[in-house]
Parts: C-alpha cells; structure tokens; sequence
C-alpha cells in the first residue's frame, strides 16, 4: 500500500516537462553489457509497441519474447514488458524493452521509438513523472536518487527506508498537525463570537512543542544523513616518518601512498575512500607537519593544515615510542600510537591512545570502532530507522521550527492571533515543500536535475 505521503495531491504542482508527452530513454548504463534496457513513458506507449514490435502490443505485466521492427528490418530479439496506467511506476501507461547490451544497439532501438513520435526524456524525467502523478513524494523521490549513488550497505539501508515512505509519513504526520493548528486559529479570527479562543489553551501550545520536538527529533538525524550520503572526512596527521601513508594503506587494505624512511616522502595529500563496517570513510593521507625551508614541502604542510579544518575527523598519529607533547589538533580528534610492534613496554602511552600497528594490523578494529564512536555515535550502528533527512530538508525543517516557536512566543504574548497564523502558516509551506505538497518548479528542477536520464 502507498504510504500516506504517496497520496498527496499534487494537481497543483506545476508541469515543467509536459508530462502529456510521451517519453523515451536508455535506462542503463552506456557500455557493452548482456542487456539493455529502453523505456517508454505516456499515452502513446503502447501504440509505439503496436508499431515496431513484433507480434503486436503485448498482454500487460507479462514479458513477451519478439522482435523490434521498422520498415520491415528487425533491429534486435527483445523481451518487452507492459504497464497500464495507474499501475506503473510513472503513473502512465509504460513500457520497458529489453534488449542485447551494447552501445550502438540502445542507440538504434531509441532513435526508432522516437522516431514513432515519442521524444527524448529529460534527467530524473520518469521519476518526476512518478512524483506528479502521486506515486512517490519528494522524500521517496530523493530515496531513489540516494539509492542509485549509495556507496556503502548502510547508505543503500537507509535509501530503501526512506523510499518505503517512512520519512515522508513523519513529516506528513507533523504537516497535518500544523494544519490543524492554523485552521483553529484562523477559525477564531473568522468567528470570534464561536469562543474558540487560543489563549485558552494550552491546547494550542502543546500542539505547536509537540511539533517542534517531532521536528527537531527529524533535525537531529542531519548528521547521520550528510554521513550516510557524503561520508565521514578523516584527515590522517602527524609529523613526518610517524607512519601515516602506512596507516592509510592499512585502512584502504591496499598499497595506495608511497611508503619510505626519508622524511617528507608525502608532499601532497593523498585522497581515497574505504567502506569500514558500512560506513563510507573519504581518508586523507597529509604531508608532515614540521617547520621546512622547503617550498614544495611547505605547500605540502599548509595543505595537510587546510585539510585538519575541513576534516569531520582527524587521526593524530604519533609514534608509541616517542613523547605525546603535541598540542590536540581538533576537537574531534584520535590519538593514535602507530609502530606499537617495536615498543616492549607501551606503559608510557596515554590512556586516550589507540594502539596501532599499521606493519601488522594489530589496533585497526578498535580505531575503526574509535572512528565510528566518534562520528556516527549509535544512531548509525545501531538497528534503528535510518531514514535521516538531507541538507533541504534541514533547511527547510529548521525553518518552520523557527515560525513555530515564533508562533508559541507571540501566542504566549497575547498578540493578536493573526499575527501567530501568518507563522504557523509559513511553517506549514516549509514542511510541504519537504514532501512536495507545496512546491515550486525551481526546487523540482533542482532535485530531479541531479537524476541520470531514463530514471
């Protein structure tokens, strides 16, 4: 069943891609494969198959085995599949053709159906078909996108549930509570001599903290969110021959960074990712940090401190057998004693310190875990929802949590309620625009833009 979200109206939306028209595009990846894959979207999709395929247009949600035709020359044996509106994933009426991979062979089957009168989908077109006719909202729709590009099993964990609808029916759920709440206070603006007076309660009030602790609970999943997308960005630092191009290959399992004895062997910092438990690390191998006379080594060093800034981590990585006098580089930091296979006693270390060998592996699972605690905390190892919500939908969320508490305080002030439903009312636009209930073509054009074409 669609979730509550799915079932919003949407024939308010605007139409930027001429949805009447019926649209077709490869929806797999240029390259030779076993399969390919054309689809076609809108009314004139089964009557294109009745055109160039052979035997005729198919029974629908059956594949049917035949061949692409034109002007009586067959392109390629295909498997075909038909979907009937309402019960497509556009919406539309739909069809996919599957035939054998190959760059120029897609190509060919394309230009022959646009040929027949459809014509070439724009990016994230069907998708944005599937959302205008009330099959997706903008969460699930995003989900989609998320799930294409996850990098992590985590990342692809969270995309699903966000496409089940989970994050879409939580914001429905607080929009309709906010809805509620302007319509009783827009009531006692009409029919003031009807009594409903929002000073009176405490009802109104509880209404509006209840919807700005659901949305702040939403909020505080935005770290999670921008980690489970984007990964974590950890800086690996320290002085020069501490072993860092050694820990990096370590964690990348893989000999990626030069290693060697002679000091300042790293002069530019060094950028790969690596899927540790689930999580996606983009690790970032620095040059040494020390005073040089060197200018390539210095650009190097004020390179690494650059890096140290933008880092969501860093790994401060020092010798278990030196002294640990170096200032703390960053707050979320760890401090990692590497070359613990040389020390016989390691009494001296600090408590706080990971022990590490990056020569035999001894340490790596307790720094991954170290790493882990220190960015995702249990929100993301844990067995919980990961649903967690995107850059737009904290700005968006912030800001109606922002009209709504502007909105308690005036209530609690006694002003007049017109002033607090002009708040609650700007708090119920920023929410629609989440799900897509109140939206403009600008923020369509810029979520569905990000989709590859044929998706």
């Amino acid at each position: 069943m669609p979730s509550a979200a799915c079932r919003a109206d949407h024939s308010r939306l605007p139409d930027p891609m001429r949805p009447g028209d019926t649209i077709a595009a490869i929806s797999t990846p240029p390259g030779e494969g076993a399969v390919a894959l054309v689809r076609i979207s809108g009314p004139d999709a089964p009557a294109i198959l009745g055109k160039i395929f052979r035997p005729g247009v198919p029974m629908p949600r059956r594949a049917t085995h035949g061949r692409i035709v034109e002007n009586g020359v067959t392109a390629d044996e295909v498997l075909v599949c038909l979907f009937q509106a309402p019960a497509s994933y556009t919406g539309e009426d739909m069809a996919e053709i599957g035939c054998h991979g190959g760059i120029l062979l897609a190509a060919h089957i394309l230009e022959i159906v646009l040929r027949q009168g459809a014509r070439a989908a724009e990016p994230g077109e069907f998708t944005q078909r599937a959302f205008l006719n009330g099959k997706l909202d903008l969460t699930q729709a995003e989900a989609v996108m998320d799930l294409i590009s996850a990098r992590t099993p985590l990342a692809m964990r969270a995309a699903a549930e966000q496409l089940q609808g989970r994050l879409g029916d939580e914001v429905s759920g607080i929009r309709a509570d906010i809805l509620e709440t302007v319509a009783h206070l827009e009531a006692w603006i009409d029919f003031p001599e009807e009594g409903i007076d929002p000073a009176t309660g405490a009802l109104l009030l509880g209404k509006i903290s209840s919807c700005i602790s659901r949305i702040g609970r939403l909020l505080s999943t935005a770290g999670s969110g921008r980690i489970l997308r984007e990964g974590v960005r950890v800086a690996i630092v320290g002085r020069p021959n501490v072993g860092k191009s050694s820990l990096l290959n370590r964690l990348l399992g893989m000999e990626r960074a030069i290693v060697s004895p002679v000091p300042g062997t790293t002069r530019d910092t060094i950028e790969e990712s690596a899927c540790l438990r689930g999580i996606l690390f983009r690790l970032t191998d620095t040059a040494g940090l020390r005073e040089t006379g060197d200018p390539v080594e210095r650009e190097g060093v004020e390179r690494a401190l650059l890096t140290i800034e933008q880092a969501d981590l860093v790994l401060h990585v020092l010798e278990a057998s030196g002294e640990f006098d170096e200032p703390v580089l960053r707050a979320r930091e760890i401090l990692v004693a590497n070359k613990i296979d040389l020390v016989p006693c390691a009494d001296h270390l600090p408590a706080t310190a990971v022990r590490v060998s990056s020569k035999t592996g001894e340490g790596f699972p307790a720094l991954v875990g170290a790493m882990i605690r220190e960015t995702c905390g249990q929100h993301l190892s844990s067995g919980q929802s990961l649903a967690a919500v995107n850059a737009r939908h904290k700005t968006l969320l912030e800001s109606a949590s922002g009209s709504l508490g502007t909105a308690a305080g005036l209530l609690q002030a006694g002003e007049p309620p017109e002033l607090p439903a002009i708040e609650i009312r700007a708090a119920l636009d920023s929410v629609g625009q989440i799900i897509g209930t109140a939206d403009t073509e600008e923020i369509l054009g810029e979520i569905f833009g990000r989709f590859c074409i044929g998706k």
